[in-house]
């Protein structure tokens, strides 16, 4: 899967990191960054996906589309689809963009709005992918984690870089008798979580 990752997929991939970099060097505002995540947090989360149970397949968080890249691989490997979420339409307009030259649109549901208007209605979660406002963690994992699957996957990015933002939702959740979890310190650090 990681090795073989198609040339237009890989083509796209670069050119976000290139423009990822640009922002972070020109400290562009922070609505306006793309944000996204690195390589390495991206090749575990094509791992993660592609090891998943049954079920559904979410990312809330779109931005420009070059995690939800990462995903797709596993997704295309299992011939399943990702729903990603994103209420900016800029970065829509971005993820668009990405999701037709990278030509994986079939692997693919780009849903604008606020995630947690769609999340109690999606059930059998297999895999959640969280890189969204931080302050939208708690009602995320609230809305996600009731309705994984036994074995399903949660992953949620920047709680190392956030951490003390993040300190009360991670205590919770690394409490949660529900899930096994820990903090793999990876890009700006991967929470990552398993349902009993």
């Amino acid at each position: 899967m990681l090795h073989r990752i198609p040339d237009l997929i890989k083509n796209r991939m670069k050119e976000l990191e290139k423009a990822d970099a640009k922002d972070r060097e020109n400290d562009t505002s922070r609505l306006k960054r793309l944000r996204q995540i690195p390589p390495e947090s991206g090749k575990i989360l094509s791992i993660l996906a592609a090891s998943a149970p049954e079920g559904e397949y979410i990312e809330i968080g779109t931005s420009a589309g070059y995690s939800t890249l990462w995903i797709i691989l596993a997704c295309q490997y299992l011939g399943k689809k990702i729903r990603t979420f994103e209420i900016l339409p800029e970065k829509i307009k971005l993820a668009q963009e990405t999701f037709g030259l990278a030509e994986v649109e079939s692997s693919v549901d780009l849903i604008e709005g606020d995630a947690r208007d769609y999340l109690k209605n999606i059930k059998n979660i297999s895999f959640c992918f969280l890189d969204a406002e931080k302050e939208y963690y708690d009602d995320c994992y609230d809305l996600v984690v009731p309705n994984l699957v036994k074995g399903g996957i949660f992953v949620a990015d920047n709680v190392i870089s956030h951490k003390d933002y993040l300190k009360s939702f991670l205590e919770r959740v690394l409490s949660d008798t529900r899930v096994d979890s820990f903090v793999l310190p990876v890009g700006k650090g991967l929470l990552l979580l398993r349902k009993f």
